[in-house]
């Protein structure tokens, strides 16, 4: 299974600014995107469900607070809590359930992180939509951002869609298929041109920090 690697997100670049001018100008202005990433297994899944409709400020914010109250995000340390405990801690009701379904799921057996992290795009995400609260969304930040694998798009990314608007020069936020239709030429290497968006997203907003 190919992994995105900094040498990687170079080739990748050069190959998708030859296909694309808005991507060309984008790594003409700020280089090569950062290789943005997150350690992969049970606490990054955890983090981005907190992530889910809350700004990422104070998802990283509640994580960090939950990290220190249990010394270590795993699956005994959240089961552990069980979901009242999550609830008094400041989780959602949903949220609760969401994470301590997860830790059931990986102390039982039934979810196979380490065969998540090996098996290919379509056998991974079956495997982690099994799990409540876990869909497409944080599916594809997981396999971008942990996995680093270098063709995914997450649909649901509202930065993403706004950066797309933005180069495009489109009237409107592009909904999940016409998205789905204007990256799909961007194969095999959407990942890298999510992190080109992303780039060109926080330059806009004066917070990009190059790498």
């Amino acid at each position: 299974m190919r992994v995105l690697t900094r040498e990687l997100i170079t080739v990748g670049v050069r190959e998708l600014s030859a296909r694309d001018r808005a991507l060309a100008g984008i790594a003409e202005r700020l280089g090569p995107p950062p290789l943005w990433g997150r350690p992969h297994g049970f606490a990054t899944l955890v983090h981005i469900i907190l992530e889910q409709q809350v700004s990422i400020v104070a998802a990283r914010t509640l994580f960090e607070r939950l990290r220190r109250h249990v010394g270590a995000v795993t699956p005994r340390s959240i089961h552990a809590m069980g979901e009242s405990g999550l609830r008094d801690f400041g989780l959602t009701r949903q949220k609760a359930r969401y994470c301590n379904a997860l830790a059931e799921r990986v102390l039982d057996g039934s979810l196979d992180l380490a065969r998540v992290n090996t098996a290919p795009d379509d056998e991974g995400r079956a495997l982690l939509l099994s799990v409540p609260g876990i869909g497409p969304w944080s599916i594809d930040i997981y396999f971008l951002m942990a996995l680093r694998r270098p063709d995914i798009w997450p649909t649901g990314d509202l930065a993403l869609a706004t950066a797309l608007r933005d180069v495009k020069r489109l009237e409107a936020i592009p909904p999940r298929e016409r998205q789905l239709r204007i990256v799909a030429r961007w194969a095999p290497w959407r990942s890298v041109a999510a992190r080109l968006l992303w780039a060109h997203y926080l330059d806009e907003r004066g917070q990009y920090a190059p790498p």
